[in-house]
């Protein structure tokens, strides 16, 4: 069964401790969205907290993939640059498809809902976003028509003795 997605749902108590579901989840199974395993919601909360703040601000829009039961399956975070010289792309960041429905195609539905959002939105002609090198990301978005742009060596410190890649992959819109 598809997805269905929504840019900008209402954000409601249901939808705030449906993406903290998801953040836990995906973190806990390995998934590699800005914290590292074991990982509890209250650890999550506040980061969820400044993407709420930055959408109040107009400055983020969230794009959610609904289940065939309504609950938060997938989700990413679409972000503006601020610099008026950068203003004609966007960043995508913590982009998560809930482990129960890993190997369904939905992360590629959902890169493909965040590209359509972007295309809607004035002005943009690209996407940006980083991923943590040592898991194959770059390969699945690049799959997805991402190129790799850049990559910073050993940017991220998952644990002492462990730093992986910062790889920065970029899709033109136009």
């Amino acid at each position: 069964m598809p997805l269905t997605f929504t840019l900008d749902p209402a954000v409601t108590p249901e939808l705030r401790d449906g993406l903290l579901d998801l953040w836990t989840d995906v973190t806990n199974a390995g998934g590699a969205v800005g914290f590292v395993a074991p990982v509890a919601r209250d650890a999550i909360r506040p980061e969820l907290v400044k993407h709420f703040a930055a959408m109040s601000e107009g400055r983020t829009r969230l794009l959610v993939g609904f289940d065939e039961e309504g609950q938060v399956a997938a989700a990413a975070f679409l972000t503006h640059n601020t610099h008026r010289l950068m203003a004609h792309w966007l960043w995508l960041y913590t982009v998560m498809v809930h482990p129960r429905h890993q190997g369904k195609g939905y992360g590629r539905d959902l890169l493909a809902a965040a590209a359509d959002a972007a295309r809607g939105l004035d002005g943009i002609e690209a996407i940006r976003l980083t991923c943590r090198g040592g898991l194959g990301l770059e390969h699945f978005y690049g799959s997805c028509g991402y190129k790799e742009v850049g990559r910073i060596p050993g940017a991220i410190r998952v644990a002492e003795g462990d730093d992986r890649d910062d790889i920065v992959m970029l899709l033109p819109l136009t």
